[in-house]
């Protein structure tokens, strides 16, 4: 049974995600033949744009099939995990790099990554079921898949928030976020995906804008600012502790279920991208911390816990985000050396 569709139609080289059961979750092999086919249609005459797409109502993606990852990460081989990031973040960068226009259709659940296939290409298009979110702290990693990049662009502290907490953006509060560009209602998609295969012009997309749905972030972004200014995850917790009001309740939850070094290294990672972002720069920080996370961060519980056991009962390896030492979040994103993510392949 295919996991994933890809053929030219038209003018236009298609994507589409055929998992639906499976929240259209992303395996190690969709993510080579994603890259695989990018590749091939670079060059390609016939293909004037890319449009990225997914089966079922309820997902465009809900993230990554981890089960193998923690598979072989609690045999202690942190290979696979590690060449399954690698890959998967070289796909991400071609996605942002392509030449041509990238359309991607983002209905119902987007997370992890699935913001990576959907979430860097030209055209990013969402509809009124729209959920984005990067929830990544709550298991013991960190916004990846070129998440941080997206989040420390984000107006104010906002990506500090959304980063940390792993709160849903709806359909506003993505285009806000610069996660999304434009809304088109769902009962127009199918229209604007024949005329994109037909005529492989983005433009086509314009006629079929609207505005979106109110969203709830453009109203508490003073808030957040205000909250998610502290230099550090610490001050930022003992900011929420200190705060009432309803973004510092539902920080303070989110903080208290999330993986307190991963938040440590979330806010560590936006800071550093803030001051100079770059996807690739991005992408490299995000691997030093997912490549050293199965032996030396919290991953392998996170997964266990909400996953595998289910128990919801994480026992992480800080008591609180407060309690992290900055030493320990320094070794967590110190270089790699020759093990460092490199793209090679890009390079002409």
């Amino acid at each position: 049974m295919t996991e994933i569709r890809i053929g030219k139609e038209g003018r236009a080289g298609r994507i589409t995600l055929d998992r639906p059961k499976a929240l259209n979750a992303l395996t190690y092999g969709m993510c080579l033949e994603i890259d695989a086919a990018l590749k091939a249609w670079a060059g390609d005459p016939d293909v004037a744009l890319v449009l990225i797409d997914a089966e079922g109502e309820r997902a465009f993606c809900a993230g990554g099939d981890i089960a193998e990852m923690y598979a072989t990460g609690t045999r202690g081989d942190w290979s696979y995990g590690r060449k399954f990031w690698s890959d998967e973040y070289r796909m991400n960068a071609r996605i942002d790099a392509f030449a041509k226009p990238v359309v991607s259709f983002l209905q119902g659940f987007t997370m992890g990554g699935g913001v990576g296939v959907g979430c860097h290409g030209s055209h990013r298009i969402v509809g009124e079921t729209s959920q984005i979110a990067m929830p990544e702290c709550g298991i013991g990693l960190v916004p990846d898949v070129g998440g941080s990049y997206l989040l420390a662009q984000a107006p104010g502290r906002l990506g500090e928030y959304l980063g940390t907490t792993g709160a849903r953006m709806g359909p506003a509060d993505a285009i806000l976020a610069g996660f999304a560009d434009r809304f088109v209602p769902e009962a127009d998609w199918p229209a604007l995906k024949a005329e994109l295969i037909e005529s492989g012009a983005a433009g086509r997309i314009d006629a079929r804008t609207s505005t979106p749905p109110a969203g709830r972030f453009a109203a508490l972004q003073a808030e957040i600012d205000a909250l998610f200014a502290g230099e550090t995850a610490g001050d930022i917790a003992r900011a929420l502790k200190a705060a009432e009001g309803e973004v510092a309740t539902e920080a303070r939850k989110a903080f208290s279920r999330a993986a307190p070094l991963s938040v440590a290294c979330t806010v560590e990672i936006l800071h550093r991208l803030r001051a100079a972002p770059s996807m690739r720069a991005a992408l490299e920080l995000e691997y030093r911390f997912t490549y050293r996370s199965m032996e030396h961060a919290d991953f392998l519980e996170g997964i266990r816990a909400a996953i595998i056991d289910k128990d919801r009962n994480p026992r992480w390896r800080h008591e609180s985000t407060e309690a992290v030492p900055p030493s320990e979040v320094a070794k967590m994103l110190m270089p790699l050396g020759d093990d460092a993510l490199t793209f090679e392949e890009e390079r002409t």
